[in-house]
């Protein structure tokens, strides 16, 4: 007679494996997390412009020292406080911009929060058309680099890339100035638009500061006109600096992605390449740029200041080169809190809009 072996009962749920906790986070945590880190950023940034700037001593003496009598220069060091310990100067310091004040030009008597908002419009639309510009020239030439992959269209794509990256903003500035407003007379040579333009952009309701936009808003198409001419040459002279990157970056990118199995599968299935390159490629390449666009705002920032003093454009680059050459350190810190705050918001809207399109970057 056969035995009966009872057999432990195995759990089925044993047997399933345990699902390993899920890496990565949320979009949520991921942008509370990239918001939080815009103060330290800013904190940092404001603290070594001031602390700079003071390395050449209090900023009355730097802006009058060589204008006003000794006597008269202590009294206007005494009334602005920059006699005292300059621990105690940050601490008000830091007090001040967190309200909104950063105090008055020492040189004009200005509220750089005025200044600030008056120039500040002139520089922003400066970027956005160097910002057009980059994108329409660095995207289609790094497209064209990599469907035409080591050829003569790839070559030149890649000298002109290494061209545009290389050029200094004010050379490349003077040179178009010398041949398309000098000798063929076709654009203005310098400022944003003509006097009757800007005193019309003045005299409109709530003005951005943006005179394209408000000139569209008032349906002045001759003042549109008059205000794109202005800003042909120095868009694109700002904005061929960063074109070499964006092409460097698109072409990198679409050569990658055109080796991807899923693109092999369908030039198999007889998909034409320029299919391939529109429909496949060119969606994953704009992920780096929109990445690295944080970065270039800021490379725009700086360049700004260069082309607004090579076309006399007046916005904040044309003012800062002002007051650095008046010694006005406290404009020059205005301004470069300002931009800093600028560069530290925009790395974080590119944050934002890279984690809504790739979710990788959230992980």
């Amino acid at each position: 007679m056969t035995a009966l072996i009872d057999l432990p009962v195995e759990d089925p749920a044993a047997r399933v494996p345990k699902s390993k906790k899920k890496s990565g986070g949320s979009l949520g945590k991921y942008l509370a997390i990239r918001f939080v880190l815009i103060f330290p950023t800013i904190f940092i940034l404001v603290t070594m412009v001031f602390f700079l700037i003071r390395i050449t001593g209090d900023p009355i003496s730097a802006a009058l020292g060589d204008r006003l009598p000794p006597d008269q220069l202590a009294i206007r060091v005494h009334e602005a406080g920059y006699d005292r310990p300059i621990f105690i100067q940050y601490l008000e310091y830091l007090g001040q911009i967190s309200t909104g004040n950063f105090g008055r030009t020492i040189t004009d008597n200005l509220l750089i929060s005025d200044m600030l908002s008056t120039y500040g419009s002139a520089t922003l639309e400066l970027v956005i058309n160097s910002l057009v510009v980059a994108l329409a020239i660095g995207i289609p030439l790094g497209m064209l680099a990599a469907y035409k992959r080591d050829k003569w269209q790839d070559a030149i794509s890649r000298v002109l890339a290494i061209t545009f990256y290389a050029t200094p903003v004010f050379f490349a500035g003077l040179l178009m100035k010398l041949i398309f407003a000098v000798w063929l007379g076709w654009l203005p040579v310098a400022g944003r638009a003509y006097i009757t333009t800007e005193i019309a952009m003045t005299q409109l309701e709530a003005p951005t500061g943006i005179y394209w936009l408000d000139a569209l808003r008032s349906g002045n198409m001759n003042a549109f006109w008059d205000v794109v001419q202005h800003s042909i040459l120095p868009a694109v002279a700002l904005g061929l600096l960063t074109a070499g990157v964006f092409l460097r970056l698109v072409r990198t990118n679409v050569i990658g992605t055109l080796s991807k199995d899923y693109v092999e599968a369908g030039r198999s299935r007889g998909v034409s390449e320029y299919r391939l390159l529109t429909k496949h490629a060119y969606k994953p390449a704009l992920i780096p740029i929109i990445t690295v666009m944080g970065l270039q705002i800021a490379l725009l920032l700086g360049g700004a200041v260069l082309t607004e003093t090579t076309f006399e454009w007046k916005g904040l680059g044309f003012q800062l080169a002002h007051y650095l050459t008046a010694r006005d350190f406290v404009a020059v810190q205005g301004i470069v809190a300002l931009l800093a705050v600028v560069v530290a918001l925009t790395n974080f809207i590119v944050d934002v809009i890279a984690a809504l399109i790739d979710p990788r970057v959230r992980y």
